[in-house]
């Protein structure tokens, strides 16, 4: 009887988007069941729809044959939370990847844009150029292809810091209700017709008016962030997962809800920009750099990313291929690399005597071949200090940021900064983005030494100031390797630990998540729960108002897998 219905699905889903968009088989789903970094599970089937009507019917048809949907665009989250998590599901699970349904269009001459599930960050930055615009993020995770709908489910971003995480109001998204039926929900604002049918055709079609979209008063953007963050004396984050404020339907749904598109704000790009760099032996001065500008700034910088040694040695040494891909190649080069390697690790995986991750393995020995990536100064800098600081500065802040560390550097003798050049400019801030990768290749390079990867997404309380003393001497005596950074302005701190072999992770994170519940810290602060964190009761009770029926990435925040939430 099971394989009667598995062929039924599989029929069906053919029937639908088509021989060549369902993938079946255990090796070859593997890389759509594996995260980027954390994640891994079962999953009858894979589906690649080629429009939103076929997307509407797929998940149709999974209601109807009572199957758990995961949605997934370019697995580029860190927490586990676009594939599926073990197999201890009461349903079968099918995967739909969305990267087929790329569609951006700008709205009211590029002041907004409607983005469907499969749109890249990366894609949006290179629309927006020609009309000096941008998007909520520049490069973050949009180097490795992240989508834009996958930012806004996760309440992702943050690192601009005058224009927060990823928000919206607005989206147009599917849900099934308590009594299982399945509605299609229009909060775009928009007129697209009464049916799902018509709805998904006309937005497909690009079929409505798409200047003069009349305003509304629901947001497109977290415009409050900026003041927020500003309030340097609050003993609360300034921004986390399950801030009641920041959920609303698809924002921070994190998959609980189908979301076919959402309408986002855009924003202004600066007349000019200038990067500055500060090297230090004493985290005081950072902190002291922080509440200054925080507090005395008449404009904000964009940006305030904070780089520990630990974080730069391994941008320096596992992110140094793809630092030179995007460099020479352009960033939408990465959605591409990400699918070649996807085909190359699903061919390789029915080789039974060839080792796992030889793409990765390749990269990371070819590289070590190739002459020194990074500039002198920034060479410089490591040799004489642990902690750094990249300030990105547009108009009226630059000056404002060179005056301060003009200030701060003839006061203090353990701390120098220098204004980049635009070649140091652009190398210092793809050097740090990259350092998000190194956790997961270092455990690849080290996999018979190595442990998990205990990855730490904190946000600190706007008033901490020992930041640089949270964490205990036992995880690192457990650990391989670690990295440190942060979006420092924010207090937003990514932690990542490749722990040694037979290391108890589970233990080891309880201890460490006591710790920050005594001083007020959240987490996960900008890549959702996935199946790393347990919900809240509050972010628990968004999800289940969602998602009554928990048809859609069930077990999400440590929450029962079962139909309507069964233990």
């Amino acid at each position: 009887m099971k394989n009667y219905k598995l062929n039924k699905l599989k029929e069906r889903l053919k029937s639908i988007v088509g021989k060549k968009r369902v993938i079946f088989g255990e090796k070859a789903t593997r890389s759509f069941r594996t995260g980027i970094r954390v994640g891994y599970g079962d999953a009858v089937a894979v589906v690649l729809p080629n429009d939103l009507l076929q997307l509407w019917k797929v998940i149709n048809l999974c209601i109807a044959l009572n199957k758990i949907v995961i949605i997934q665009a370019a697995n580029t989250g860190l927490t586990g939370g676009s594939t599926p998590d073990g197999n201890k599901y009461d349903r079968d699970v099918v995967i739909i990847n969305t990267l087929y349904l790329n569609q951006i269009i700008l709205l009211n001459n590029g002041e907004e844009v409607l983005a469907m599930p499969g749109a890249s960050l990366s894609n949006l930055e290179e629309m927006l150029k020609p009309i000096n615009r941008e998007p909520h993020s520049v490069i973050g995770s949009s180097c490795i292809g992240a989508s834009i709908i996958g930012g806004v489910c996760n309440n992702s971003g943050g690192n601009l810091i005058k224009r927060g995480p990823a928000y919206t109001e607005l989206s147009l998204y599917a849900r099934l209700n308590i009594d299982g039926q399945l509605e299609l929900i229009n909060h775009l604002g928009i007129d697209l017709g009464e049916s799902p049918e018509e709805i998904l055709t006309n937005l497909q079609k690009s079929n409505f008016k798409k200047s003069n979209i009349a305003k509304t008063n629901n947001k497109g953007s977290d415009n409050t962030y900026k003041k927020r963050v500003r309030e340097i004396d609050s003993n609360t984050p300034a921004r986390f997962n399950s801030d009641k404020n920041r959920l609303f339907e698809a924002s921070g749904c994190a998959g609980k809800i189908i979301v076919f598109a959402v309408r986002l704000d855009t924003f202004s790009k600066p007349k000019t920009q200038k990067v500055f760099y500060l090297g230090t032996n004493n985290v005081d001065i950072l902190t002291s750099i922080r509440k200054i500008i925080l507090s005395k700034f008449n404009e904000l910088p964009e940006m305030t990313e904070y780089m520990h040694y630990t974080s730069f040695d391994g941008a320096d040494k596992y992110g140094k291929d793809t630092f030179l891909i995007i460099k020479y190649l352009g960033r939408n080069i990465m959605p591409k690399l990400f699918k070649l390697k996807r085909l190359i690790d699903t061919f390789l995986s029915f080789i039974p005597f060839l080792p796992q991750n030889i793409f990765d393995k390749f990269l990371q020995n070819f590289s070590r071949l190739l002459p020194d990536h990074l500039p002198a100064s920034l060479r410089d800098y490591r040799n004489k200090f642990d902690h750094y600081l990249i300030i990105v500065a547009t108009d009226s802040a630059i000056e404002e940021t060179k005056d301060l560390l003009e200030e701060i550097s003839s006061k203090n003798n353990s701390s120098e900064y220098f204004e980049c050049n635009n070649l140091e400019a652009e190398d210092i801030l793809l050097h740090r983005y990259v350092a998000g990768l190194a956790p997961k290749r270092s455990k690849i390079m080290h996999a018979k030494t190595s442990g998990e990867v205990l990855a730490l997404d904190v946000a600190l309380p706007r008033n901490y100031e020992s930041w640089h003393e949270i964490l205990p001497k036992e995880i690192f005596d457990n650990s391989l390797k670690s990295f440190q950074m942060a979006h420092f302005t924010c207090m937003v701190f990514h932690w990542d630990f490749l722990l040694k072999k037979d290391t108890n992770a589970n233990e080891l994170k309880k201890r460490i998540l006591n710790k920050l519940d005594a001083i007020g810290a959240q987490y996960p602060a900008e890549h959702n729960v996935g199946h790393l964190y347990e919900a809240n009761k509050e972010l628990a009770d968004f999800y289940k108002q969602l998602d009554p029926c928990n048809a859609f990435n069930a077990g999400i925040g440590k929450l029962s897998k079962n139909k309507f939430y069964k233990e």
